[in-house]
């Protein structure tokens, strides 16, 4: 049996596991799932998704998973393609064949199998894209009623998949933070869980899974990079959470050196990288983003904090790619790999060409780079 509470990552605030948590009440800031006990490696079981880490996940006796086989996505070595970009190895993490086509399956799963857990009515969530067709799905799955606001500026394709799966969707001017001002007033007016980014605590624990299967792809070791395109940031914020809780578990060696947490984000809305290099522990809201990696449009992602304080502690990297880099970068990543790559799979490898042509990420390293979703997604 899985037990667990949540701690505020900013303050000394807790709450039970049972509550229905959104941010801290005390500082506004996102909570974090503690295990009680985290369980040891030989509890990864057969089953082939996410699940499998049933034991290391906020599932409590008794209950089942809300799942649609999400989780347990290949990673490809591309061995030509390292050699040209000037590293020693390099594997892509291809999200884009989870349900719904993107990393956004995992989280989902998490957060709507305890949103069931907790007896809500329904749910509600601001979306660049993706994350709205995810809930749809996993919504469809919980038979919950779900609704979703998305900028007018959301590629059609997620829309209509969004609409497909029954959600109820509407479209408001301007971009996710808009969205997601109209998605908590929803929420706040008809009692529905609001599953924005890092607004609950169970999504970053779903998506923390991609964490899990790099290090077991790997043969429990980890590389020395990981770039990955960094919007809201929960993957990001709960890889680098469970590389810890795998340490500290025995998973993997405490003679394992961390992997550098690399953000990659567009020109047109790079808050994370502004701060990064200003040496700044909070990022300013980026005025008129503007990217067609719509996943990377979020101009003040909530959880700033927790990704700036996981690219230092690793000593990581983060940098920007032009909308011609993008471009560019994911048809070169989908010609090299055979890999439907979405505009955010190709802003990562355009950020590591970038890094190692400035010297900034060593010659000799093993690199995973995450492809986040499908270019089918962005084609209209």
């Amino acid at each position: 049996m899985t037990t667990w509470s949540l701690a505020c990552s900013a303050c000394s605030h807790t709450a039970e596991g049972s509550a229905r948590a959104s941010v801290c009440p005390d500082c506004g800031q996102p909570y974090l799932v503690r295990y009680d006990a985290f369980p040891d490696r030989d509890a990864v079981t057969t089953r082939w998704d996410m699940w499998r880490y049933s034991a290391a996940l906020p599932l409590r006796a008794g209950e089942n998973p809300v799942t649609l086989g999400e989780g347990c996505t290949p990673m490809s070595e591309l061995p030509q393609l390292a050699r040209e970009i000037g590293i020693a190895r390099l594997w892509v993490k291809d999200e884009g064949l989870n349900p719904t086509a993107s990393f956004k399956a995992r989280g989902m799963s998490a957060a709507v199998t305890r949103a069931v857990g907790l007896g809500v009515e329904g749910l509600v969530v601001p979306t660049a894209g993706n994350a709205g067709a995810a809930l749809a799905a996993y919504g469809a799955a919980a038979r919950l009623p779900v609704r979703v606001y998305a900028p007018e500026s959301t590629p059609r394709p997620l829309l209509e998949t969004t609409r497909a799966l029954g959600a109820d969707l509407h479209l408001v001017e301007g971009h996710i933070g808009d969205a997601g001002k109209a998605a908590r007033a929803f929420a706040a007016e008809r009692g529905w869980f609001d599953v924005s980014t890092l607004r609950e605590p169970y999504r970053i624990e779903g998506k923390k899974t991609m964490g899990m299967e790099l290090a077991e792809q790997l043969g429990w070791r980890l590389p020395d990079a990981i770039v990955y395109p960094t919007g809201g940031g929960t993957g990001l914020i709960g890889m680098w959470k469970v590389f810890a809780e795998m340490r500290d578990a025995g998973w993997i060696s405490d003679s394992t050196p961390s992997p550098r947490m690399i953000t990659a984000q567009a020109e047109g809305c790079a808050p994370i990288v502004r701060a990064f290099a200003a040496g700044q522990e909070r990022a300013e809201a980026w005025q008129n983003p503007e990217t067609h990696a719509s996943g990377l449009r979020v101009p003040g992602p909530l959880g700033d904090r927790l990704i700036l304080r996981a690219l230092r502690e690793s000593g990581g990297d983060a940098a920007a790619a032009s909308e011609e880099e993008i471009r560019k970068a994911t048809t070169r990543l989908s010609y090299a790999s055979g890999i439907d790559a979405a505009p955010e799979g190709g802003c990562a490898l355009a950020v590591l060409e970038r890094l190692v042509r400035e010297k900034r990420l060593a010659r000799e390293s093993e690199v995973v780079l995450f492809n986040t979703g499908s270019g089918i997604s962005y084609r209209m």
